[in-house]
């Protein structure tokens, strides 16, 4: 007796769920298809504005014999989606990780404004610098260096990591929002002019929307937020109750070929200063390897990953992940790929295994055909995620032993310098440094390792480096 046409599709199909549901272990993490499916188009969404911003910030810095402006950052945008959809595809069929990859914002702005416009570099050796980074940062995950590093870790600096990241979250956020300006009266930062902003009054009508749904535990509130926030703008503006442009995003058509981008580092070793170049290195892989840590940390607290003792399991896995994404992301031309905190969004809906982020690298595929589709989003539509996000982040702060001031100091440095410097890495260093002295002092020196007494060390040795005028008087 044969089978239906139904009865083969029904067989295909359930044999499709049991075996994604057996490879991503989904039994292991209680998680379901829909539920990492809806989480990783919540990263996709949250993470989106990094294929119009990446290129944005490269263009300032590389430019192209023969092209206009516009059709390198076309490339761009086009290296940016390919670089991020690799990346994160390693870090879900390797590391069955839900943790999404790109381009890092900051390290692109270092690679531009710092390495070539103000260091005059050329833009294929700073992206040499980049392959170089990734190539280290695979042989010390391959040998164990990074994880043994990261274990390493102070345990009040692992625990206030998460809440560190959720104020930096917050800030991104608010920024975008426009309801946190500079302010040009000298305290830095203030209120914006939210009631005559329409950006800022459509921003705070999304976030309460989304911090609504988020309380009632409507599930998929976050992309809910983003996706009812988005459309009202378009709606607003179509209704010509603001300028055209205000609160939607235009379309750029897009130019496929990147072979002037594509390979370019290999021409950058043939102007190389050895020891200029091993200054930039240097700084490339400190900033990278503690905002990754970082990240992994505090999104892996988020999501209920790590052990007793602050630790991520297996964290070799996603690290190998996220040095191929880099390695891969310099030969295809474009700065530093890392691990996105933006990946919080997707674990607060659910996500746990590597299909979020298989979810995350198919849509950076499927924008590529319609470049720059992810950028549809306006960028204030797809941050009230990480004010959310960040709400949720902050509980995490609990684990800190707060009546402990050997842990109390270093947890505290660690949350605050990250959101004022605008740098997960710098939130570390501070925790780090400070954690060894703080134990000298009271008294417990005991309790320190010598790996947190050399990292310690290579950490003000970075600052030196770094804020000293040394790199500039070596390039």
């Amino acid at each position: 007796m044969g089978l239906t046409d139904t009865d083969t599709e029904g067989g295909y199909a359930g044999r499709a769920r049991r075996s994604i549901r057996a490879f991503f272990d989904f039994e292991e993490y209680d998680t379901d298809v829909w539920t990492e499916v809806l989480a990783g188009l919540t990263t996709f969404l949250t993470m989106s504005y990094i294929v119009v911003v990446n290129p944005a910030v490269l263009a300032q810095a590389i430019s192209i014999q023969g092209y206009s402006q516009g059709a390198v950052v076309s490339m761009l945008t086009v290296v940016t989606l390919i670089s991020a959809a690799v990346a994160t595809l390693v870090m879900a069929l390797y590391a069955n990780r839900p943790f999404a990859q790109a381009p890092g914002l900051g390290l692109n702005a270092f690679f531009a404004f710092t390495v070539v416009i103000t260091l005059g570099v050329s833009w294929q050796t700073a992206l040499a610098a980049v392959v170089v980074e990734g190539v280290i940062f695979m042989a010390l995950t391959a040998v164990g260096a990074r994880k043994y590093i990261i274990q390493a870790f102070p345990e009040p600096v692992k625990f206030a990591v998460g809440s560190g990241i959720g104020a930096f979250l917050a800030l991104i956020g608010l920024q975008a929002m426009e309801i946190v300006v500079p302010d040009p009266e000298g305290t830095y930062i203030t209120l914006g002019q939210v009631a005559s902003n329409p950006i800022a009054i459509l921003s705070i009508v999304g976030l309460f929307f989304t911090l609504a749904l988020y309380a009632r535990g409507v599930r998929g509130s976050i992309l809910l937020g983003i996706l009812g926030t988005a459309g009202l703008g378009y709606v607003v503006e179509v209704a010509g109750l603001v300028a055209p442009g205000t609160l939607t995003v235009g379309f750029t058509p897009p130019v496929y070929d990147i072979t002037p981008l594509a390979g370019a580092f290999v021409s950058g070793f043939g102007d190389v200063e050895p020891f200029g170049f091993a200054l930039i290195v240097f700084t490339f892989f400190f900033v990278d390897f503690f905002d990754t840590a970082g990240t992994l940390t505090g999104v892996g607290q988020a999501a209920g990953f790590l052990d007793d003792d602050g630790d991520l399991p297996e964290i070799e896995k996603p690290l190998m992940a996220d040095a191929v994404g880099t390695t891969v992301g310099g030969m295809l031309g474009t700065s530093t790929v890392t691990t996105y905190i933006e990946s919080a969004t997707g674990v607060e809906e659910g996500g746990r295994t590597g299909l979020t982020a298989l979810v995350v690298a198919l849509l950076f595929l499927v924008s590529l055909v319609f470049v720059p589709l992810a950028a549809a989003i306006p960028q204030y539509a797809s941050h009230i995620a990480l004010v959310v996000i960040a709400v949720v982040m902050l509980q995490n702060i609990t684990a800190v032993q707060w009546d402990d001031i050997t842990h109390a100091v270093p947890a505290g440095l660690t949350i605050l310098i990250m959101p004022f410097t605008f740098n997960i890495g710098y939130g570390i260093a501070a925790g780090i440094i400070s954690y060894p002295l703080v134990k000298v002092a009271v008294g417990e020196w005991r309790d320190v390792r010598a790996t947190q007494v050399v990292l310690a060390g290579l950490f003000v040795l970075y600052f030196v480096v770094q804020t000293g005028g040394i790199m500039q008087a070596a390039v």
